[in-house]
């Protein structure tokens, strides 16, 4: 096994990390548990162990041996970040209970993806394979002092393998194949130029078959197959070093697979009105319709260049990147085989990002850094939501009136149905944004025990939106998605601005321990609502012409977190523990409510805390252990712009006025954690290694309606790896992932009227495979 990084004892949170959370085993030497795990995420390189932040770390090693072929993977196996989905969209995932509430493209995501420092972007542009990984850094809590963009609930920043002037003539190649049609290659090759450059070819190729049958008929979901190829080189000079990345990436898989809740008063509405409607009781056996297909199709090319040099006092740092895609997504949103909801998605962007940061050099008590960045981004997405016309009349009959029909001519004495019998709503929305920020932090080291520091942050915000929502061309109209329909393009631009403070004293009361306090605000800029627009009750279904009415606008979300941090090395360093007490306040949360047309709005307070723990020790000179937990605590508040009491209710007169007041954030489980025992005996010329490993999450789900059919009960994941690695530099794995075939989901959507509930993103089955590798110098 190759080392990327370099060694002493310590035991790093990477690797606690990299135990926890799918369970996943790592193939690695006993000494890799105790290897020093070097990040930067404070911009200078410091022992992950050494940093007062709430952070995680992973070797590439430790991706390449665990499977982990997507950048999606790492949810899984962090703690305190849960909410994972089998597409490309990031609206599930949540940092703490924070997350993004709206899937549109007119807003932020709560978590920030980077990579090599370049912010990866929005839905359809975010999600890339990892592959010839150098590391990742997982931090959690609000992210606006390290990084171009900042980020309200924390950020995943992963850093690809630069090409190595000293590596020489080395590369490795990896195949994995398993069941299903599971196989994967990856590979790498370093070939030095001369003395100051080097270049790196590295290439991916994964796909997998469906594990989801369709009983409507077509291929099985929940599918992929993807390639990528990236070249980067990489010079260094005696002051100046310079880093160059172009990568291309194209991804071919599944929308996400919904599954009906058949159960509860909103499916026994449906069922009547509608049906009957025959859905499978099988988990992984869904009745799809797919008159928009079941795709989540992208193609990503990206270029950056990473510029440094040597002034003496500091070091000068412009980081620049590019970034164009194409993005196809398609879903059957109802979950049934009739065509009561159907979506698509296609979308296009191109972001530029630039970054100046001056670090300074030296050993003075006073250090810092400081920042200025710039980004302007293009999207051009268009959406359209599709219905059987005769299903969206016999519902809606039902429900005024109680009785059941056969379509829309027994509704309405003159219906001629559109050409395709569908109702077709739809929208072209186009976002122009740019925003700059700077930034600054202040350390200082009182004496060898304590240091301090402070930064502060100024962000400026402008957002250009543009709405167009055609007419439908059915007798329905703009009925049920949008509910109105425009003139042409509606365009409106919008400025925040925020300024945000950090502040961190550290504590070293012996050689091994340190022990953090931090108080750090976060903000995401407000933005625009995708599907509608702000009418009054004035409006009358007029279509709606530039001046008649506001986009759908809504403001900032901001969030004031404290954390208390201890990390240490025990038992002469053959253990290492990290403990991290935080709470927040998060507040003015960007939801989509319940109108028609959905729309964004700010609304509630949440107050979170919790504690994220976990211990690694090397037990012998032959087994490993890692154990780790998360807990967290959510009370929502102020909630009646989420979920009001009656219809009548103003959620800004009493914005407590709500059935949910109080409730937690149900999406995210009180408690979560993992623990893996990891063998490796030497035979021969090598070593046999193996592995057990689980995770855990408690219940979740429900909803803000609470409700008992939407619960995601808790469950425990097993996976067992088994194998033989040489010291010539080969190694055989066996493995079985999900041993027990646990069933679970990613999580729920209540839904209502003609929707029902459903549960989404169901576990991959029972896996078995054999991963074979070589790697040469």
């Amino acid at each position: 096994m190759k080392h990327t990084l370099p060694t002493r004892k310590r035991l790093a949170v990477s690797i606690a990390a990299a135990a926890v959370a799918s369970g996943l085993g790592m193939n690695v030497h006993a000494q890799d548990w105790l290897e020093e795990v070097t990040v930067t995420a404070t911009k200078r390189a410091e022992n992950v162990q050494d940093v007062p932040l709430a952070i995680s770390a992973f070797t590439g090693d430790f991706t390449k041996d665990n499977n982990l072929d997507d950048v999606k993977d790492l949810i899984n196996i962090t703690p305190g970040i849960t909410g994972n989905s089998k597409d490309s969209f990031l609206d599930a995932v949540s940092v703490r209970g924070i997350r993004t509430q709206d899937f549109g493209i007119g807003g932020d995501p709560s978590a920030a993806f980077f990579k090599n420092d370049f912010y990866e972007g929005r839905n359809g542009a975010a999600v890339t394979s990892l592959y010839d990984m150098e590391r990742s850094e997982v931090l959690r809590g609000p992210q606006g002092f390290l990084f171009g963009r900042s980020s309200i609930g924390g950020a995943i920043s992963v850093h690809t393998q630069k090409a190595d002037i000293n590596g020489g003539n080395s590369g490795y190649i990896d195949v994995d194949l398993g069941q299903r049609g599971h196989a994967v290659v990856e590979g790498a090759i370093n070939l030095p130029i001369n003395e100051q450059w080097a270049t790196r070819i590295a290439g991916y190729h994964s796909q997998e078959d469906g594990y989801v049958k369709n009983l409507a008929g077509g291929p099985d979901l929940i599918a992929h197959e993807k390639s990528a190829l990236r070249w980067s080189t990489t010079f260094q000079g005696e002051k100046l070093g310079a880093d160059f990345v172009a990568e291309y990436e194209t991804r071919e898989q599944s929308g996400s697979v919904y599954h009906a809740v058949t159960t509860g008063e909103t499916w026994d509405a449906i069922n009547e009105a509608n049906g009957p409607i025959s859905v499978p009781t099988g988990d992984r056996e869904v009745a799809l319709d797919l008159a928009d297909g079941n795709q989540d199709d992208a193609d990503i090319l990206s270029l950056q260049l990473k510029l440094s040099y040597d002034l003496g006092f500091a070091e000068l740092v412009s980081n620049t990147g590019y970034k164009d895609h194409d993005y196809y997504y398609g879903e059957d949103y109802d979950g049934t085989p009739v065509n009561l909801n159907n979506y698509r998605q296609e979308q296009s962007g191109d972001y530029f990002q630039q970054e100046l940061r001056l670090t300074s050099t030296g050993s003075d008590a006073l250090s810092w850094y400081a920042g200025v960045s710039y980004y302007q981004e293009k999207i051009d997405a268009t959406f359209r939501l599709r219905g059987s016309e005769d299903e969206m009349c016999k519902y809606y009959y039902f429900y005024y009136y109680g009785s059941t029909i056969n379509g829309c001519s027994d509704y309405y004495t003159d219906f001629y149905p559109s050409d395709t019998g569908f109702l077709d709503e739809g929208n072209r929305a186009k976002g122009d944004y740019e925003g700059w920020a700077t930034y600054v932090d202040l350390s200082y080291a009182i004496n060898d025990q304590w240091d301090a520091s402070i930064g502060a942050r100024y962000s400026n915000d402008k957002k250009t939106f543009t709405q167009n929502v055609p007419e439908p061309e059915s007798y329905l109209g703009a009925y049920w998605a949008y509910g109105f329909f425009t003139d042409g393009d509606i365009k409106q631009s919008e400025t925040w601005t925020d300024t945000t403070w950090r502040a961190i004293v550290r504590f070293r009361p012996n050689d091994t321990a340190m022990t953090f306090l931090s108080f750090t605000q976060g903000y995401k800029p407000g933005g625009f609502g995708t599907f509608s627009i702000d009418t009054d009750d004035t409006f009358e279904g007029d279509p709606i012409s530039q001046g008649d009415y506001p986009l759908n606008t809504f403001d900032p979300e901001t969030v004031d977190s404290w954390e208390l941090g201890y990390k240490d090395s025990l038992f002469d360093g053959r253990a290492n523990v990290t403990l991290t007490a935080f709470m927040y306040k998060y507040q003015d949360l960007q939801v989509i409510n319940s109108e028609v047309p959905a729309k964004v709005r700010n609304a509630g307070v949440v107050d979170g805390s919790g504690i994220e723990g976990s211990i690694t020790a090397s037990l012998n000179d032959n087994w490993d252990l890692y154990a780790g937990i998360g807990y967290l605590n959510t009370e929502a508040t102020k909630m009646a712009g989420v979920c009001p009491a009656s219809d009548d209710t103003d959620p800004v007169a009493n914005p407590t006025d709500s059935y949910c007041e109080g409730s937690k954030l149900f999406w995210a489980p009180d408690w979560s954690g993992s623990a893996v025992l990891n063998m490796h005996y030497p035979y021969g010329a090598g070593q046999i290694v193996g592995n057990l490993g689980v995770t855990f999450e408690g219940e979740r789900g429900r909803g803000w309606e609470d409700l008992d059919e939407t619960q995601i009960d808790a469950y425990q994941e097993w996976n067992l790896r088994f194998g033989y690695r040489s010291d010539d530099q080969w190694s055989v794995i066996a493995y079985v992932e999900n041993l027990t075939d646990e069933v679970f989901y990613d999580g729920i959507n209540n839904n209502g009227g003609i929707v029902p509930a459903h549960f989404f993103g169901v576990s991959r089955p029972r896996t078995f495979g054999i991963s074979f590798g070589y790697e040469w110098q």
